[in-house]
């Protein structure tokens, strides 16, 4: 027999894994920052700065998603 999760345990799970996204993506948006300030290699400090956009609009997505999904 197979375990279903309730509600609130898929909620916690969906939580720690945004969690991880978000600390992710703030981390990479400091170190594309730094890159751009402290040295000349503009160009690899915008790839990650890019790489951490990038990753908050897929959080963004996924927060949406879900709440759209429990809403109804």
């Amino acid at each position: 027999m197979k375990k279903h999760l309730t509600r609130s345990e898929e909620f916690d799970i969906l939580k720690l894994v945004i969690d991880k996204f978000l600390l992710l993506s703030i981390f990479l948006l400091g170190y594309g920052l730094f890159k751009i300030v402290e040295s000349s290699d503009f160009l690899s400090g915008l790839a990650v700065l890019i790489g951490g956009v990038l990753l908050m609009i897929i959080l963004t997505i996924i927060l949406v998603r879900e709440y759209e999904f429990i809403k109804s």
